[in-house]
């Protein structure tokens, strides 16, 4: 087998189809089909089942699915290490961002550092729910994740701390508090967010014995913005996912902490920093650096509590 069978078929899984894969390789798709056959053959099994407009793995190609992707990463790992020697930074780095935290908030800002200080390297950045991110992580598909932390099944860099915010209409009758109680939620209609938070909020109420009146599952932040501006009910997001620009961009929104307050960490995950490219080590070390800057300072007033792992 070769590294260029094996970057097909991963790119072929990833995408779900052939031509797909051919138009991001730029070769034809009956090269892309080929050397899926010559490498079903030489491993003696079906590793994709072709539809007629898409393609999915069998199980077995499944299986293999991660270790092509980790020999990919050590063949990647070796590249970025022989160019080190010779003074120069090529490669790529795959990251999973999750949410408007780490893609508007994070992510701009180191990206377009690391840009500077390596353009040899490029950018491959897939974005999701957070539950994706940690797929992509384990499945191998992303070099380095956003997480809220902590997490045990990865090796994890802290980055930065912020605190769970209540979303209110500017009309509402509690919206000139200082804070707000998960109690006082419960009155409203209640917004889920599904990019991410729900699995820090739902444990919240159940821990507090209350049970909010949740009519809406919103995976879009700019959805739920909308919707809280318009009265349509409440919710809940990180402080790290508002706007920069909340009065000006949502000038019907409030946001509120809670009381008691709740803390989140943020963090960046690898499966194994043991085999981390020097690309990956590059953006770990940049963004640890940069991340304390970008951090969204806590209401003084405020003793935060932090919150349970999850």
């Amino acid at each position: 087998m070769t590294f260029t069978q094996l970057e097909i078929f991963t790119l072929v899984a990833e995408l779900r189809g052939f031509s797909a894969a051919a138009m991001q390789l730029g070769i034809s798709q009956s090269a892309v089909s080929h050397a899926l056959k010559a490498l079903e053959k030489e491993m003696g099994v079906d590793l994709i089942v072709r539809h007629q407009a898409s393609a999915e793995l069998t199980e077995v190609g499944r299986q293999l699915l991660l270790r092509a992707r980790e020999i990919l990463g050590l063949s990647e790992a070796m590249r970025q290490e022989a160019a080190d020697v010779l003074g120069q930074r090529q490669g790529s780095l795959r990251i999973g961002s999750f949410g408007a935290t780490s893609s508007l908030n994070l992510l701009p800002a180191i990206t377009a550092q690391f840009r500077q200080r390596y353009p040899g390297i490029e950018l491959r950045i897939d974005e999701g729910a957070d539950h994706e991110v940690l797929q992509w992580l384990r499945e191998r598909r992303v070099d380095v994740g956003f997480l809220v932390l902590p997490d045990e099944r990865f090796d994890t860099v802290p980055l930065l701390e912020d605190q769970l915010m209540a979303l209110l209409p500017r009309s509402h009758a509690l919206a000139g508090n200082s804070s707000i109680t998960l109690a006082q939620l419960c009155s409203d209609p209640f917004i889920m967010s599904e990019a991410g938070c729900a699995a820090l909020i739902e444990p919240l109420f159940a821990n507090a014995r209350l049970k909010p009146d949740v009519p809406y599952h919103i995976s879009q932040m700019i959805t739920i913005f909308d919707m809280v501006s318009r009265g349509t009910g409440v919710s809940i997001v990180a402080e790290m996912a508002l706007p920069r620009r909340l009065a000006s961009q949502y000038p019907d929104l409030v946001a509120l902490p809670l009381e008691p307050p709740v803390l989140r960490k943020v963090g960046l995950a690898v499966r194994d920093q043991r085999q981390n490219t020097p690309a990956t080590n590059a953006f770990l070390a940049l963004a640890r650096q940069m991340a304390p800057a970008l951090a969204p300072a806590l209401a003084p007033t405020l003793a935060p509590k932090p919150m349970a792992p999850r």
